[in-house]
């Protein structure tokens, strides 16, 4: 049969269904180029994608629904109408209800619910306590969305049964919302932005000046990286123009300043940059394509392996966070110093000179290493998705904000 798009099926039928089957009247409802922005006569208000396919395209021309809203006041007619319609299916539509018989509260795993069309069909409660409880069997979506709503603090690990998952949503959202007021009446500070402030005081206390450079820079200094057309980080860059890119990395802004403050600030000379940088990374726990780096470096004398070692050391216990030090190799700074959380790499520090200093105009021995905010984050917080501490309106320090 022809697939009504969803803007034709909320006009027809008058009505929208929830995703949890509560069956409400279309007070209005306004179509922009791709969403429908719906009002319901109880002045709930959803935004959802104008498709063909989606769920509750199905939803509507299937006429399922598990119960009417009461604060809609959908008159029978009204529902009649919606059940009774027909889009080339050529059968009647199934009402899902449930049991509305008063009573004590029975143990929650007792209650059952039926497919039927009729309320008298229910089996009777006394029948029902007899059943033994089953095991919720969670839906890869429910899973997803509980998984979004834990934080790390919870531990359903230690639960012997878990309850019905619109059970479960419900407690995690409430526990959610209690951890964001704790926060408005606590601290109020961003996580992310909280680090760039302690990491910039410890590092301007060792005696390093902060910079700050733009996002947008020149094509030609990705080459002068010793980045080629055969490397991969060539195809992750994001481009502006013919001529200009959004940064990939710190080291560009930070080369400049190098052969600028060379013979004008004393020896050794010591800078960082706190940043935006942006990569086109596949999807991952660890990865991001907007993502923060600090990187330092000092210029000059003292620039060996274990004065480098003892400012990451330093840094790495301010921030409580345990390491351990790897060596590497990399595509632009050859042999690497790589420091590790486990699996996840936290830092990546070189001592130079390295061949494309030349190109830079330094010529004079260096030391450096940068760190991704976010991995930092996601270490220090237990965060089991990087993007829990990334720039976002889907979380606030960790928890989703997704709780309506």
């Amino acid at each position: 049969m022809e697939r009504k798009p969803l803007d034709l099926l909320i006009d027809t039928n008058g009505v929208w269904l929830s995703r949890n089957g509560l069956l409400h009247g279309v007070k209005n409802f306004e179509v922009s180029r791709n969403h429908i922005h719906i009002t319901t006569d109880c002045g709930s208000r959803f935004t959802v994608r104008n498709s063909r396919r989606s769920r509750s395209a199905r939803a509507l021309r299937n006429n399922k629904y598990r119960k009417a809203c009461k604060n809609c006041k959908l008159s029978d007619e009204r529902i009649s109408r919606f059940i009774t319609k027909d889009f080339g299916r050529g059968s009647q539509a199934r009402v899902l209800t449930a049991s509305k018989t008063k009573k004590s509260k029975p143990p929650k795993a007792a209650v059952v619910k039926s497919v039927s069309s009729k309320a008298n069909e229910m089996p009777p409660v006394a029948e029902a306590k007899k059943e033994k409880p089953v095991k919720p069997d969670y839906t890869p979506a429910q899973k997803k969305r509980i998984t979004t709503l834990l934080s790390p603090a919870d531990d359903l690990g230690s639960v012997k049964e878990l309850p019905p998952f619109k059970e479960l949503e419900t407690e995690l959202v409430k526990k959610r919302k209690q951890d964001l007021r704790q926060m408005y009446e606590d601290d109020r500070r961003h996580q992310l932005a909280q680090l760039e402030r302690d990491i910039s005081l410890f590092l301007i206390e060792k005696g390093f000046m902060e910079v700050r450079t733009s996002v947008l820079i020149p094509a030609k200094f990705i080459e002068r990286m010793g980045i080629t057309e055969e490397d991969p980080l060539y195809k992750q860059i994001f481009r502006v123009d013919e001529n200009t890119c959004l940064r990939p990395m710190l080291a560009p802004g930070l080369y400049n300043y190098l052969h600028n403050f060379d013979n004008i600030m004393p020896d050794p000379l010591k800078i960082f940059e706190i940043g935006t940088c942006y990569r086109k990374e596949s999807d991952g726990k660890e990865h991001l394509e907007e993502f923060t780096m600090i990187n330092f470096c000092q210029m000059g004398s003292g620039c060996t392996r274990d004065n480098l070692l003892k400012i990451i050391d330093d840094l790495l216990k301010y921030l409580n966070i345990d390491y351990e030090v790897i060596s590497d190799n990399c595509m632009v700074y050859g042999d690497t110093i790589d420091i590790m959380h486990g699996d996840m790499e936290i830092s990546s520090a070189v001592v130079g000179p390295i061949p494309q200093d030349l190109d830079w105009g330094v010529n004079k021995p260096w030391m450096g290493a940068g760190m991704g905010l976010e991995r930092l984050l996601k270490v220090k917080h237990k965060y089991t998705n990087i993007k829990r501490s990334s720039r976002s309106i889907s979380y606030y320090n960790g928890i989703t904000t997704n709780l309506r």
